[in-house]
């Protein structure tokens, strides 16, 4: 069953964001979507990671926002970390969640919850370059591998498997021939900051 949109009637949805990593997407979200920033058509509420000491739980706290560390290894079963997750998206009455380079798999009773509520964004295109493991710099070692000469970040809704969602938009990105996997990383990295808030105000 689906959680509820908790009746925040006509205002800003309360959305949370997943991270797990320096946090760059979560910045370009925070920068948006902040009480102060130019977009209310969403407000972020809570920032949940699965490791501490991260740089996204800096940029939490600099703005502010909640931030809880949900990490498996402290918690005895699936069930239990499924749970855990849960319990932080209803204490913030969070109505959805954005997966902003949280690289782990989201357990099945939080998607059922946040069906068609989740979105996450990849930074290549998808489905040809979706599978576990293929993130960081491997992705675009791959698409250079690949000679594509176009990638680009896709954001999708999240289902229970990796990067296997419908896809909800992608941006094309060119591939120079001279690009390196960080040269390009970085182009696609500025195209993200720029579709996942686009995408997350169109959601909301």
């Amino acid at each position: 069953m689906s959680a509820p949109l908790g009746g925040t009637g006509s205002g800003p949805r309360r959305v949370a964001v997943f991270v797990s990593g320096s946090g760059t997407n979560l910045q370009a979200l925070l920068d948006r979507f902040l009480p102060r920033g130019p977009d209310r058509a969403a407000e972020i509420v809570c920032v949940v990671s699965d490791r501490p000491g991260i740089g996204a739980l800096e940029r939490a706290a600099r703005a502010n926002v909640p931030a809880h560390v949900v990490a498996p290894r402290d918690h005895p079963d699936a069930a239990g970390f499924a749970d855990a997750l849960l319990r932080a998206l209803r204490a913030h009455r969070a109505e959805l969640v954005v997966l902003a380079g949280y690289l782990r798999l989201v357990p099945a009773p939080v998607v059922e919850a946040y069906r068609d509520r989740m979105i996450n964004i990849h930074p290549v295109p998808l489905p040809a370059f979706g599978c576990p493991g293929l993130y960081g710099r491997r992705v675009h070692e791959a698409v250079l591998a690949a000679g594509l000469r176009v990638t680009g970040p896709t954001v999708h809704f999240v289902d229970e498997r990796y990067d296997t969602g419908p896809i909800i938009a992608q941006w094309p990105v060119p591939v120079r021939a001279d690009d390196t996997p960080e040269t390009l990383a970085e182009r696609v990295l500025r195209a993200a900051h720029r579709i996942l808030p686009a995408v997350l105000a169109a959601l909301a």
